[in-house]
């Protein structure tokens, strides 16, 4: 665990913002070489690609506040905090599709294409945004007796994000990391096989990954916020957004579309 990755002078440079950059950066260059394609226009794909990462960042950060709503509304400082926080990425994706559905309906492009395009690329940056969460400490684990169990050390993570020091904990970043490069692979693998139809492609990856995310967060030991005591707030959204994806599938697989605009 390497919180801070290098220091220039006073500046230091942290290890989850440089993978967070990196994520965001790979997922989009995916996105631009499957949308052109698809023929698409790829400038009209880069501006939808750099609004979807606005958007995923300032949603991501408020459902934090809101999950987490106690602690920042304490002092200006931690409300301050938010800005150097990682966020809920769940949402981070529910305000990115709205913004991301006005945007496409507004230039007219392929709905559905492009959503198609830009799945495998938001897999790919979660995969390596998750291995950004492993270095700095947060979105830990539960305390196990699994040989696969990590142990974290470092000061400033304990401090920056609440990390457990000297504790096995289950390494629910690379959990979540490996079920993402396998829903990666699962969407590419598939893509060209069996019954084709626009939409498939992202409403299968909201599936996977809500399901993935579902069983993910029995692990999880950082604060989340709960629904009803029961499920954490992710947990309740994947409850909703599984059959939602379902749904979808069945939908579009019986009515493809043929005006996606």
């Amino acid at each position: 665990m390497y919180p801070t990755l290098l220091e220039l002078g006073p500046i230091p440079i942290y290890s989850y913002g440089v993978l967070l950059a990196t994520a965001y950066l790979v997922g989009l260059k995916l996105a631009i070489l499957r949308s052109t394609r698809r023929g698409l226009d790829p400038n009209r794909v880069m501006d939808l690609g750099i609004l979807i990462i606005i958007s995923a960042l300032l949603g991501a950060k408020l459902m934090l506040f809101v999950v987490e709503f106690d602690y920042y509304s304490q002092s200006a400082g931690r409300l301050l905090s938010l800005v150097r926080a990682g966020g809920v990425f769940y949402g981070g994706l529910l305000l990115a599709v709205p913004v991301s559905w006005w945007y496409l309906r507004r230039h007219r492009m392929s709905t559905w294409t492009a959503c198609d395009a830009f799945a495998p690329g938001i897999a790919l940056g979660h995969a390596i945004g998750r291995l950004g969460c492993l270095m700095a400490g947060c979105c830990y684990g539960r305390p196990t007796d699994a040989p696969w169990g990590i142990v974290f050390t470092n000061a400033f993570a304990a401090t920056n994000v609440g990390t457990p020091l000297g504790v096995h904990l289950h390494p629910t970043q690379l959990y979540e990391s490996f079920a993402e490069f396998s829903i990666l692979l699962i969407l590419l693998g598939t893509e060209q096989r069996g019954r084709r139809f626009p939409g498939r492609t992202f409403w299968l990856y909201i599936l996977l990954y809500g399901i993935s995310r579902f069983v993910t967060e029995f692990y999880r030991g950082d604060p989340r916020g709960m629904v009803f005591d029961a499920l954490s707030t992710s947990q309740f959204v994947s409850v909703l957004i599984v059959p939602l994806s379902i749904g979808m599938l069945i939908q579009l697989a019986r009515h493809p579309a043929t005006d996606e605009r």
